[in-house]
């Protein structure tokens, strides 16, 4: 973990403008979707290369990450097997980084295999919320699966429990984790599976330390706002959902998985997309070139960098 001061705890970043470097970084992924075996999800996709890809292009950013948060799906079926194929391959991941690792129901999760298999604890049909501090920063997972439907639904037991873990501020804020993410879709067929209960969720969010609602289960890559509180939402590893399809029309295609590094300062939160594949490199700049800079003053790095080519 890393020690808190009133300072970035990621001062190995340079400031070389106007923003200093995020006091936390967390990586987040969704909507795995991996089957028993291994097996081809559809009979086409490869859904374990697929998170090993991006496990291993995440594991660059190395100790810079402070928390690694799955928003659920992580299983196609809930097979026992398919979750210990997912913690085996985020794994690596957690070794490289030292992160926290947050797992988070999606309607595609089965409670008792997902408590047995991911976190180690007695199988059973409870709601698995969770909440965990890292470095002054509080993160809660929050089950809001309806067994033996894909639909998401906040009831009074969440929104209680919820309540109560809100109801002292931690020293950073809170970011919210759900499958469900609270937020419109230009996706119409969508609109049966979305979360139920948004309104009472917005009262007990309300004046609360909430600075952040993570979500997946749309499986296209996406932002907005609820409550007054930013939304971000991870495309899926498995699939991703066609925007450019008819209006009418929900069509899942191969291609364009994705997953998100949140960035979050002492009074914002930047999200991004990074896109996950061996795809061919067009520019690069190595760390001898960001030290080059480095010792440079304004001037000279507008200059070195700054400057059109002929101008």
């Amino acid at each position: 973990m890393h020690a808190i001061d009133d300072q970035s705890d990621h001062s190995d970043r340079p400031r070389l403008g106007r923003y200093p470097a995020a006091r936390h970084v967390l990586a987040h992924l969704s909507d795995t979707h991996l089957l028993a075996g291994g097996a081809l999800l559809g009979g086409r996709v490869d859904t374990v290369a697929l998170l090993d890809r991006a496990v291993a292009q995440l594991a660059r950013l190395g100790t810079s990450i402070d928390a690694i948060v799955v928003t659920g799906d992580v299983a196609d079926l809930g097979e026992p097997d398919a979750y210990r194929r997912a913690r085996a391959a985020i794994a690596p991941l957690v070794a490289a980084t030292g992160a926290e690792l947050v797992w988070v129901m999606g309607n595609h999760d089965e409670r008792a295999s997902f408590r047995a298999e991911l976190l180690d604890e007695p199988p059973g049909d409870a709601p698995v919320h969770r909440s965990v501090t890292v470095d002054g920063l509080r993160i809660i997972a929050l089950d809001v699966s309806v067994p033996g439907y894909h639909h998401g639904s906040v009831d009074d037991a969440a929104l209680h429990w919820l309540a109560t873990e809100l109801a002292a501020p931690a020293e950073r804020g809170t970011v919210l984790a759900l499958h469900h993410a609270p937020i419109a879709t230009p996706l119409a067929v969508m609109d049966v599976l979305e979360l139920r209960g948004q309104d009472t969720l917005a009262d007990v969010l309300a004046g609360t330390d909430v600075r952040l609602i993570l979500g997946g289960h749309l499986h296209y890559p996406t932002n907005g706002e609820f409550a007054g509180i930013p939304v971000s939402v991870a495309g899926a590893l498995a699939y991703t959902m066609d925007l450019s399809a008819p209006p009418r029309e929900l069509v899942g295609v191969d291609g364009g998985q994705s997953c998100s590094v949140v960035h979050l300062f002492d009074d914002a939160a930047v999200t991004s997309v990074v896109p996950v594949g061996a795809h061919p490199v067009v520019t690069s700049f190595g760390a001898e070139f960001l030290a080059e800079l480095e010792a440079l003053d304004e001037a000279g790095r507008l200059e070195r960098f700054g400057r059109k080519a002929g101008a």
